[in-house]
């Protein structure tokens, strides 16, 4: 008998071993996976508390057909053998998903337009695709006192979801984690305790696990948009980390330094502090070239060299971002 589990999700069926949860079954499969805001594959324990990746069970299983009676978390149910589930299939999943977009979005700040995260921000890009128009929420929105938790990242709690992924990266990359969920309901609050500093190796891994503008590098606010900068592949020897890393650049200037992610926007290589905020010349790289974007993403823009078709115009579309 195999030890492998057929499931079917959105009718397109894939075969995976014992222990792989919905979420990940449907990304194996490689199109139209649940979107996910707290559930991070390279970091333990992570999934539950976002209920972004809600979907439909219509079979619990080829020895128990009936179906789960309400929607669960795809990033922690484990497929069982014979099971069919509904994802964008289903109008209950998609209504349900547009609820809980609407949630993250009422106490969430409207400052796209000077938020650093913009153009890599997976709220944007959920919003976008579930989210409404206007908002029918009436009262006032959360307000937090601004703190200090380093001389790296800088915090804006008016923008956080509590995912808590920030939290399982400190926890499991660190050797002491400094900073938590502090609270209890809509006052739990991202901070430190006693003010201290967050000033570990790793500390800078915060940023880029989480998936709003809640932590930004402070060496790159207010720097420059993303999708002005040229990213591009680099490593360099590091005694702390991989030193794999993608360079941010703004003509010959490294203005960020960040950590690889794959195309489910999850780093499978964490990098230490020293590559991320202190490597800032070219000669500390090897440079192994441009890095691959997605065309649907808007650091895409401006990128390439494509002819203009216009009668009017008959110019060549070049680097507009230096």
């Amino acid at each position: 008998m195999s030890d492998l589990l057929k499931v079917t999700i959105d009718g397109s069926s894939i075969e995976v071993p014992s222990g792989t949860t919905i979420l990940q079954a449907a990304r194996q499969l490689g199109r139209n996976y649940p979107p996910a805001m707290c559930y991070y594959s390279s970091l333990q324990n992570t999934g539950g508390k976002c209920r972004v990746c809600l979907v439909k069970v219509a079979q619990s299983s080829e020895a128990n057909p009936r179906p789960m009676p309400k929607l669960v978390a795809s990033c922690i149910t484990r497929v069982e053998h014979g099971m069919v589930v509904e994802n964008e299939t289903n109008p209950e999943v998609l209504d349900a998903r547009q609820g809980v977009v609407e949630f993250l979005l009422v106490n969430h700040p409207l400052d796209c337009p000077i938020c650093d995260q913009a153009g890599e921000c997976d709220l944007q890009n959920l919003s976008f695709e579930h989210g409404v128009e206007s908002t029918r929420y009436e009262e006032g929105r959360r307000e937090f006192n601004k703190i200090d938790i380093g001389p790296y990242v800088q915090l804006h709690m008016t923008r956080c979801i509590l995912c808590y992924r920030c939290v399982y990266a400190a926890e499991q990359l660190t050797q002491k984690r400094v900073h938590g969920v502090l609270n209890r309901g809509d006052i739990s609050e991202i901070s430190t305790y006693i003010q201290e500093s967050i000033d570990n190796e790793f500390s800078g891994n915060i940023i880029d696990v989480c998936p709003v503008g809640a932590l930004t590098d402070k060496t790159y606010r207010f720097k420059q948009r993303v999708w002005f900068s040229k990213p591009f592949n680099a490593h360099r020897e590091c005694s702390s980390c991989c030193g794999e890393t993608v360079l941010w650049m703004k003509g010959d200037q490294i203005i960020r330094v960040t950590a690889r992610k794959n195309k489910f926007g999850e780093v499978e290589k964490f990098i230490c502090n020293t590559c991320r905020f202190e490597k800032r010349n070219q000669e500390d790289w090897q440079v192994e070239g441009p890095r691959p974007v997605d065309h649907e993403s808007v650091i895409s823009a401006n990128k390439y060299e494509l002819p203009v078709i216009s009668p009017a115009v008959n110019v060549d579309a070049k680097f507009v971002s230096e």
